[in-house]
């Protein structure tokens, strides 16, 4: 099987900045990835990319750079439902990260207690139409109801249109809900749109959680986290802002890094987690977002 990378793939930033924001001890980075080593891991052949290899030292590494304590790593789709790259990390961390995986309706009790024991507490579902085939809405119903006696959570990868015709589908679940990357608003459109307003009223109706991560994949007009810029996406510093206020204890952020399928710029990791100043404007917002929140949701029993 061949693993030549995607054309045009933009690898991580090789030398991410030391960031000037000091996070509080004990912060998380809540969304992140590894992708391969292909040659230990392949990657699935239904795959609708090839990535740039990443493993878990690279992360690991970053993590220590960054100033910060703990990762939660999130299964990527070039991996499909094979875990093993991600419960490797996960064995390697030392408890210092925590995982969610992907797995077929089929899953077997067995599985999901052994994927438990490696750290794995929740399942991720891509809705984003042009990432899969189908909106996997029978699968994750059969999922949810294996996962709900473990306690696991579902991560919903979705993007803002799409909201109101799965909005009752999600709020059916039996499971506690996390959004990825702010249900990706469009913030080109103002603040008070029923767009962004219908995607709020979910959180507040379900009691989801949302990750005010990526501002590199929603921003418009930038500028990006690049050269320095301790400004960078300042369209979606707003909509991360009234995420954070509205939600202060039901939010989580992460790097994404390995930042898959950019197609614009590669940001600078540590500006990136500079940038969580401009969304998380006090003190306590911050703990909450980087310490308190994810510690309860990944590591219930040392919260």
């Amino acid at each position: 099987m061949s693993t030549d990378v995607t054309p045009g793939w933009l690898p991580f930033h090789p030398n991410p900045s030391a960031p000037a924001f000091t996070a509080p001890a004990g912060a998380v980075d809540a969304h992140c990835h590894v992708f391969g080593p292909a040659a230990r891991f392949p990657f699935a052949p239904e795959r609708k990319y090839t990535p740039v290899d990443a493993g878990k030292e690279q992360l690991f590494a970053l993590r220590d750079h960054l100033g910060l304590s703990r990762n939660v790593i999130v299964q990527a789709t070039c991996h499909g439902s094979d875990n093993s790259a991600l419960v490797d990390a996960l064995e390697s961390s030392g408890g210092r990260a925590r995982g969610v995986a992907a797995v077929d309706a089929d899953v077997s009790e067995q599985e999901l207690e052994r994927l438990h024991a490696a750290g794995v507490r929740g399942v991720r579902f891509n809705f984003v139409k042009r990432l899969v085939d189908a909106a996997p809405t029978e699968a994750l119903q059969t999922i949810a109801a294996k996962i709900a006696p473990l306690g696991w959570h579902v991560v919903l990868y979705f993007e803002a249109p799409d909201l109101p015709e799965l909005r009752d589908f999600f709020a059916s679940l039996p499971v506690t809900l996390v959004i990825d990357h702010m249900g990706r608003p469009d913030v080109g459109r103002d603040l008070d749109d029923p767009g962004f307003a219908g995607f709020l009223d979910f959180v507040a109706d379900t009691g989801a959680w949302v990750k005010v991560s990526c501002p590199e994949r929603l921003t418009r007009t930038g500028p990006p986290a690049l050269d320095g810029e301790q400004h960078a996406y300042t369209d979606v510093v707003p909509f991360a802002r009234r995420v954070v206020e509205t939600f202060t204890d039901r939010v989580l952020w992460g790097t994404d890094w390995p930042h898959p399928n950019l197609t614009d710029h590669m940001p600078d990791d540590g500006l990136l987690l500079d940038h969580v100043r401009h969304i998380a404007v006090t003190a306590e917002q911050q703990r909450a977002l980087l310490v308190d929140n994810p510690m309860r949701l990944y590591w219930p029993d040392e919260a």
